[in-house]
């Protein structure tokens, strides 16, 4: 029970809105300014429509800010959910983006509960940053068809969609959709020059607006949208196409989980309104996106962006994130006959900026010029980002950080060959100490073995493994190998300074039995050199007395 009342809103969530409510409020409508281009765009973009993503920023917004773990996260339609969701619109119909909505909801929901939270801890930067950088390309690449006044491609790709759409383009008249993306992408550069806090897009659209319908421009616009919330109700749930849509609704899911956490853990990096709750932010992501879902709205995730700008604009707690929501409540019952006019291609505009903005060049600087190893981890992900597909990407990109992370794990461990504590004594020559360092797993345990089994001229080999940090199951079967080979040959091994936290393993994998006698186990050096020493000398006495 007490697990179960920590993933649920509680009073302490709004303690500090005594002292904040006032910027709490102002960031609220300032988000709730920029959002709103946003969430048209993405609407729009991933093919369910303006309206879809109006009802994602509302109901997943409020949703996400009751029951999320995080106090100044913005949730709603994102970039990256656009690029997955407009393959499954193409494959299914716009219909399927609620039941997906409510299916990945439902998994990210389960997976909140089950204490899964703190896996994306686990993602490499490299991987984080190459994912950031392949959306940012397809959000622009998804643009450049309503740039263009065209339709997009046939393919599912985004640049080989991008390109097919120039073949539908009517060349005369490209020039007022292409004039409008260069007019919106101008104000929202411009704005924060003049002023920080003037919304750049909001401000582009209204201008575009306004100057598209006094000079009758042939423009497409967004189109008649609903004056009101649409009632809740379950969507169309045949079970051939759940069964179809299984797939898509893990991969929304995936993301949905990836992109939340990771914009909650940086906004909780850089501001002081406390840290996060992975597990409940899951929780409340989930149940945000099967709300919207019901609603007929897209699958949400936190919005780094508008969080980002929630902290600038003075928010503290959730109530910011709750008005957010609550002032594009307000533009859906007094203003969408105006936005229906708003021209397709100024919303172009917004997220071709929005996308070219997600791109950082000092962290692309950084992370190339790091190590070669992180480098190829972040162009492969980003490839494969726009080649392929997102989670394949983030699976490969953690699967190419994980080989050369077991690489380095490798190189560090190793075998040396030592000389005896002084003073030397006679016989010494026949005694080979080795030290055993770093990590000895499966990827350098056949290295190892090479070494040591191939020492000759000896009657004793002493194993430290005082050194050793790191001991898996097949660096202890080696070890085991090692020992027997030896012993074959007849020279005796000598263990020393066994790990109280290799023990176990070394003891069930049989490093210990393997040994000729108990008594070849020593915790300290000076105790297994005189053993060693002992029966080299009883070994040559022994080798020279006549029978």
């Amino acid at each position: 029970m007490r697990y179960i009342q920590s993933l649920l809103p509680r009073w302490a969530d709004y303690r500090s809105a005594k002292r904040t409510w006032r910027g709490d409020l102002l960031a609220g409508v300032t988000v709730g300014i920029v959002a709103l281009p946003l969430a048209l765009a993405f609407g729009v973009s991933s093919g369910a429509g303006a309206e879809a993503g109006l009802i994602t920023a509302i109901v997943a917004g409020i949703v996400a800010a009751v029951f999320g773990g995080s106090n100044i996260q913005v949730s709603g339609p994102t970039g990256a959910m656009v690029v997955v969701l407009g393959p499954i619109v193409a494959a299914h119909g716009v219909g399927a983006v609620a039941i997906v909505s409510v299916m990945a909801g439902l998994v990210v929901l389960v997976a909140g509960a089950a204490k899964l939270g703190r896996v994306v801890s686990y993602i490499p930067w490299p991987v984080i940053e190459g994912f950031t950088l392949g959306i940012a390309v397809i959000i622009f690449l998804q643009q450049v068809p309503a740039a263009v006044g065209s339709r997009p491609g046939s393919s599912s790709n985004a640049l080989v969609a991008a390109v097919q759409s120039f073949e539908q383009v009517s060349w005369p008249s490209v020039v007022w959709p292409l004039g409008v993306v260069a007019l919106v992408a101008a104000i929202m550069v411009l704005a924060p020059r003049i002023h920080r806090q003037l919304p750049g897009s909001i401000i582009a659209i209204v201008l575009v607006s306004a100057a598209a319908s006094l000079l009758s421009i042939p423009l497409a616009e967004i189109g008649a949208l609903p004056a009101s919330l649409p009632a809740p109700s379950l969507p169309d749930l045949d079970p051939a196409l759940l069964q179809q849509l299984i797939g898509p609704a893990l991969t929304v899911a995936a993301l949905a989980a990836i992109e939340s956490l990771l914009s909650a853990r940086v906004a909780a990096s850089i501001s002081d309104t406390g840290p996060y709750d992975a597990d409940r932010e899951l929780v409340g992501q989930g149940l945000a996106s099967v709300a919207s879902g019901f609603f007929g709205g897209m699958p949400a995730t936190g919005a780094i962006a508008r969080t980002a700008v929630n902290l600038r604009s003075g928010g503290r707690t959730r109530l910011a994130a709750i008005t957010h929501s609550l002032v594009l409540l307000a533009v859906v019952y007094l203003a969408t006959g105006v936005i229906s006019h708003v021209p397709l291609a100024a919303l172009s505009g917004v997220l071709m900026v929005t996308a070219v903005r997600m791109i950082s060049l000092s962290t692309v600087r950084a992370v190339v010029g790091s190590t070669r190893s992180d480098a190829a981890v972040f162009v492969v992900t980003a490839i494969v980002t726009v080649s392929v597909d997102l989670i394949v990407a983030v699976g490969i990109g953690i699967a190419v950080a994980a080989f050369f992370a077991l690489r380095a794990l490798a190189k560090s461990g190793g075998v040396h060959r030592e000389e005896l504590p002084s003073p030397s004594r006679r016989g010494d020559e026949h005694i080979a100490l080795f030290r055993l360092d770093g990590a000895l797993f499966f990827g350098a345990a056949d290295r190892v073995l090479e070494r040591v089994t191939s020492v000759d001229n000896v009657m004793v080999v002493i194993l430290r493994m005082s050194q050793l940090q790191v001991l898996d199951a097949t660096g202890a079967r080696v070890i085991t190998e090692m020992v027997h080979a030896l012993e074959r040959r007849g020279v005796t091994v000598l263990i020393k300074g066994i790990q109280p936290g290799h023990l176990t393993v070394a003891t069930r994998v049989g490093v210990i039995g393997s040994l000729r006698h108990q008594k070849h186990l020593f915790t300290d050096l000076p105790a297994a050199v005189e053993h060693a020493r002992s029966h080299v000398a009883r070994e040559t006495r022994a080798a020279v007395t006549p029978l």
